[in-house]
Parts: structure tokens; sequence; C-alpha cells
């Protein structure tokens, strides 16, 4: 008999949004779980066809409940249980965001000189600045 609802941190830990139902029950806690635009509790039950707004630092996702898995899912079944309607805009921005933070140094290359590391710290003070 399938499941006609199921609380929200459970099917966001069994579709893989959350490493532990204890991670979901946090963000939740904390308000970075929304049902239409309004923060929802851990305990809140979810139907078919909700609309899930989370927030994973800094991805805002938004996913569409489709079913409700027996337990956690294999990660190449996903797409089974939710949709992701997160717009593609949203990834791009987060691809730039942690393309301009990394920093690259070949492995081998040691540590950078004092010289070299002035250099360095003058140019992340300027992307500080933009």
């Amino acid at each position: 008999m399938p499941t006609e609802s199921l609380r929200i941190d459970k099917w966001l830990w069994e579709v893989r949004l959350f490493k532990s139902r204890s991670l979901a029950t946090d963000a939740c806690k904390a308000g970075k779980v929304k049902m239409d635009g309004s923060n929802v509790k851990a305990s809140k039950e979810i139907k078919e066809g909700d609309v899930i707004t989370v927030s994973l630092n800094p991805l805002f996702k938004t996913v569409r409940v489709k079913q409700f898995p027996k337990s956690r899912v294999n990660a190449k079944l996903v797409p089974d249980f939710m949709e992701d309607l997160t717009l593609q805009a949203e990834y791009d921005r987060v691809q730039m965001i942690n393309d301009t933070n990394s920093e690259y140094r070949d492995r081998g290359a040691g540590r950078p000189t004092k010289k070299l590391r002035r250099v360095i710290d003058q140019l992340k003070n300027s992307k500080e600045s933009w």
C-alpha cells in the first residue's frame, strides 16, 4: 500500500538532499526548508506534488515531490521520487561563486615565496572590493 504522506525531514533524507535525517531536521529548524514561501517544521506532512525549496548553502534548490520511497534510495533512483525545478541560472550562479573563490596551485610547487604571497593577497583583496 503506497504512502499518501510523509514527514518532510524523512523525505529529504530519503531522496539524498541531506546526508542524515538529523541534518534534515536541523535544516527545518533553522528555516532552510520552505514550502509556499514559509518555513516548515520537520514534522510537516508532505504529499505528492508539493514544491519544496531547500537552502543548501549557497544553492537554493527547488524540487517537486513525485513519490515516497520505502527507505533511502540509491542516487540513480532519486529522479523517480523528485523532480528538480531549480533554474539553470541558479546552478550557473553557484558555479561562478566556486570558480572565483578557488585557488589553484600545481601539485609539488611548494609553498609560495614571501613576494608571491604578497601578490596573492593583493589579488584576493582586489576581488573582495568588486
